[in-house]
């Protein structure tokens, strides 16, 4: 296991700064991460530091609570895909899977994946607002707007990656959707056991110090 081709090499504090985003992305590149993920603002500078390096840019929509419309999820996706965001991770309208609309999220997912233009669109559920059976509603609910991936947490709400969530995403997706693990990933014991459940990404702000346990 390559760990570091997993890692998104994620900075999304409120108070992150410009010369924070320029050594994430200096970082990412030196250890060859999968991705960094920044938050709207900081795209362009992002993909402009890694032109050329192999790490993909991604960016947060609709962050941290899901509730905006539609609409401005689609519009935001459209922005970050201008300033050249390679894959988006958007947060699910919990609100709706909560009270049981299952058709308002997908078609809430539909309008962020019809923006991205084919990009990676990654769904976030905020795994530790939900039910185990919201969460296995929500897998499908991803499948069915067509997005690829299947993501925990924001690392702003309750709880975080746990195995025990991975391990369910796989009953529901198998291989139709991948599954990124975030929230709380800080150990290399966790990193480790969350791909051994089924986790294809894994967002931390860690990943030096797990890159450099792993060596």
């Amino acid at each position: 296991m390559e760990l570091v081709s997993y890692i998104d090499h994620t900075l999304l504090k409120a108070e992150a700064q410009v010369d924070d985003i320029v050594r994430l992305c200096e970082e990412a590149a030196e250890h060859h991460f999968a991705a960094v993920c920044v938050n709207p603002c900081y795209v362009a500078l992002a993909a402009h530091l890694l032109q050329g390096t192999g790490v993909r840019t991604a960016t947060v929509v609709g962050f941290p609570l899901g509730a905006t419309p539609s609409t401005v999820k689609a519009y935001e996706t459209q922005v970050a895909i201008a300033d050249k965001a390679d894959e988006i991770d958007m947060v699910m309208n919990i609100g709706a899977a909560k009270s049981g609309q299952w058709q308002a999220v997908i078609d809430d997912i539909k309008a962020v994946v019809a923006a991205a233009e084919g990009n990676i669109v990654k769904v976030i559920i905020e795994t530790g607002l939900l039910a185990d059976k919201e969460k296995r509603q929500a897998c499908q609910a991803i499948l069915a707007a067509g997005a690829h991936y299947v993501k925990t947490s924001t690392g702003f709400g309750p709880g975080g990656a746990t195995v025990a969530d991975i391990l369910l995403f796989k009953e529901e997706v198998g291989d139709k959707a991948g599954i990124k693990a975030s929230g709380g990933v800080r150990t290399l014991e966790q990193a480790e056991a969350l791909i051994a459940a089924g986790a294809t990404r894994i967002g931390t702000s860690a990943g030096v110090s797990l890159s450099s346990l792993h060596k």
